[in-house]
């Protein structure tokens, strides 16, 4: 069994497998300062990834292949992860006394209460928390657990590019640990509670940190497809016409203000609607910032248009802000992509444990 919070690693090319594209990035570190080595993505053909799972492992693995031979990135081992609608986490909680192994043999026969699957067809892991009470003769572990087909199947594919799965981590993890890295953006010191919204392709994820601590994930189906589809009924492109209009301009003069401005406004009201679910279902009413991430938070006017709607900062993400670039690294293309690179950065970051 791969494990969902491997333990130290040496170099790792994070390799973010997204509904869309395959984007790969290492990174290396001198003191605190973050160096971008390699990076590259690669798209994917249509339906190779269906509602979050791989379907054709070929294309995917050919993708990885074709992306780490562009970033030009020497990295053996990759760090891959699973979304978190495949994973189930539970915090429990378990003698002080215990050692790993003993904790080991405890967890496993008594995951059944948490986990829904038969265990033999489960990938499960657990890490101990940082313990509040220092007395306490209890700690806080943190369970996880995936069904095996799902982190099998990213497996192969990596393998697939000659590549061996070092680490498998949870996208929600990823985004926490690359939020570290978007601090300098704020203008404010008393940022508490921060909302990213990844706005992907067929998919929006919310996830909420509190004093940089993930509190709640939640997954959305609306992505930048929709605008794509918008375009191809409105002026009767195919989709690869459409994609390419969207990204490089070209398309009529009515496109902003038929297409575009009411996309912009679903956007702005899919935002609210996540908040509003995250405050229904926990004691907070609001939130400091909203940061934008994913590729569709790049599309002009789109954070100015959230936070004026919604009366809260907003900014659009990118990890790479304080970091230097190696010779190989593209820089106009990696700035372009920023915003939808937490997860490979947060995936990157595994290198450094």
């Amino acid at each position: 069994m791969s494990s969902l919070f491997n333990k130290k690693s040496n170099t790792l090319i994070g390799v973010d497998i997204s509904s869309t594209s395959v984007k790969v990035l290492e990174l290396s570190r001198n003191n605190d300062r973050f160096q971008v080595e390699a990076y590259a993505s690669e798209p994917l053909p249509p339906n190779a990834i269906v509602e979050q799972s791989i379907s054709n492992d070929e294309a995917v693995g050919e993708a990885i292949r074709k992306a780490v031979g562009r970033s030009r990135s020497s990295a053996k081992r990759a760090a891959i992860a699973v979304a978190g609608s495949a994973v189930i986490t539970k915090t429990v909680h378990m003698n002080a006394g215990l050692n790993d192994e003993e904790m080991d043999l405890q967890i496993r026969a008594e995951a059944d209460q948490y986990i829904p699957y038969p265990l033999e067809e489960v990938a499960l892991d657990w890490e101990v928390q940082e313990n509040q009470e220092e007395d306490s003769d209890m700690v806080d572990v943190l369970l996880a657990a995936c069904r095996s087909e799902t982190v099998e199947r990213r497996k192969d594919a990596v393998e697939y590019a000659n590549l061996e799965a070092g680490v498998v981590d949870v996208e929600a993890f990823c985004t926490e640990r690359a939020f570290q890295l978007l601090v300098d953006q704020f203008d404010s010191d008393d940022v508490e509670t921060v909302a990213v919204l990844d706005i992907g392709a067929t998919m929006t994820t919310l996830s909420v940190l509190h004093e940089g601590k993930s509190i709640y994930t939640r997954e959305q189906l609306f992505g930048g497809r929709q605008l794509t589809e918008d375009i191809m009924r409105r002026y009767g492109l195919s989709e690869e016409e459409a994609q390419r209009a969207k990204l490089e301009g070209g398309l009529p003069d009515d496109y902003e203000s038929e297409v575009l401005e009411p996309f912009r406004k679903a956007v702005v009201q899919q935002v609210s609607r996540s908040l509003q679910f995250f405050y229904s279902s926990s004691q907070f009413n609001d939130v400091d910032y909203i940061v934008l991430a994913g590729g569709t938070s790049a599309i002009p006017l789109l954070a100015e248009h959230v936070e004026e709607d919604l009366g809260v900062g907003t900014v659009i993400a990118n990890p790479f802000v304080n970091m230097t670039l190696s010779q190989k690294v593209n820089a106009s293309l990696l700035a372009n992509d920023a915003p939808s690179l937490m997860i490979a950065c947060g995936l990157a970051m595994r290198s450094f444990d």
